[in-house]
């Protein structure tokens, strides 16, 4: 082995330094929006660690810490000359309005449960078996939800469905609908409220997920044409589906193939398959940029693990690429299929019969 380069060694070691500060700034981040300090300096005004202290009623020492840590890593903004504190619009955007399309800081209960299960991927690489979905600790669910739903918000209805062929007219008219790994019914709910004359079937293997989705429903006020319901991917009821959706889920299941065929057999005959999926390239080396290597951390300790806790355990992993997703629909009998948007994270699908 030969000797490591002197300047080479510090550049990584410099990187690592700023990379274990990431992992630091996600804790603190879960912390102020677990405790509200973000929501408590939404409106931009300059305050002091008291004044947020104060407004927050947490402790006033904690604060000033916090808000030191957050102006270091650039989620807060600091005047030097008053010794105030402040959120820019970009940044109570991303961290204190839950219903801004940039909200952010859901994202971190995603990375928290990683961290908390661990020691489960761990045990995952020495015997060879996956860890479900269902094992993971109940941030996940939560963090997946508000992390992926604010995109939902901004691009779903106003360009993924438009993008389809067809799609937006039989919405508007009255069609069926099976949103299949629904999680907590985030992108059923918002079909539902944006197209009400068309009904909706929301299907996730997850109970827990599926009695959330069920609350959530009730709350908007659609439970008269969203029903919800447990079952996997090959196992969803009805048939004569105009639009079958799936978000973000289909590199988690163990059996792709079978679900796409399933898919196939619920289709009505000018039927849409939409897959929406994390955004990668077909090479691995494609994938080495910010978003390969945040949806690489998540497939290896998330997307792969509860791939192979299932049967067949194909393991698509969550920058699979668009070859290998056409692959998997075209082998389950679906003729067509094309990219019909994307975003900086999401590819979208279309394939029909």
């Amino acid at each position: 082995m030969r000797n490591p380069d002197p300047e080479k060694l510090n550049a990584l070691m410099g990187k690592l330094v700023g990379d274990l500060g990431a992992a630091l700034t996600g804790a603190l981040v879960l912390l102020g929006d677990r405790l509200g300090i973000y929501k408590a300096m939404a409106d931009g005004a300059p305050r002091t660690a008291k004044d947020v202290a104060r407004k927050t009623k947490l402790k006033e020492r904690y604060v000033r810490e916090w808000l030191s840590a957050q102006a270091a890593a650039g989620l807060v903004d600091y005047d030097a000359a008053s010794e105030r504190f402040s959120l820019s619009p970009e940044q109570s955007m991303a961290l204190a309005q839950e219903g801004s399309p940039a909200f952010f800081a859901g994202a971190f209960q995603v990375a928290q449960s990683v961290w908390l299960d661990e020691p489960k991927v761990a045990k995952a690489f020495k015997s060879g078996k996956g860890v479900g979905w269902h094992e993971h600790s109940p941030c996940l669910f939560a963090g997946t939800e508000r992390f992926f739903r604010p995109g939902y918000n901004m691009h779903l209805v106003n360009s993924w469905i438009p993008a389809l062929d067809g799609v937006e007219e039989k919405l508007k008219s009255g069609a069926v609908v099976a949103d299949v790994g629904c999680g907590h019914g985030a992108s059923t709910i918002l079909m539902a409220k944006s197209f009400p004359a068309s009904t909706f079937v929301g299907s996730d293997y997850h109970e827990g997920s599926i009695t959330t989705a069920r609350q959530r429903a009730a709350e908007a006020g659609v439970s008269d044409r969203v029903r919800f319901e447990v079952a996997s991917a090959s196992s969803f009821s009805g048939r004569g589906y105009d639009l079958v959706t799936m978000f973000d889920c289909l590199h988690d299941m163990g059996d792709p193939v079978g679900a796409a065929r399933h898919v196939r057999q619920a289709l009505a005959p000018d039927g849409t398959w939409m897959i929406v999926e994390p955004i990668a390239g077909d090479r691995v080396e494609d994938n080495f940029n910010p978003i390969g290597r945040l949806f690489y951390g998540f497939s290896t300790l998330l997307c792969t693990p509860a791939s192979l806790s299932q049967d067949v355990g194909l393991a698509l992993g969550g920058q699979a690429g668009e070859s290998r997703i056409r692959d998997v629909v075209t082998s389950a009998g679906l003729t067509r299929f094309r990219r019909a948007s994307e975003t900086l994270i999401n590819a979208v699908y279309e394939a029909r019969p």
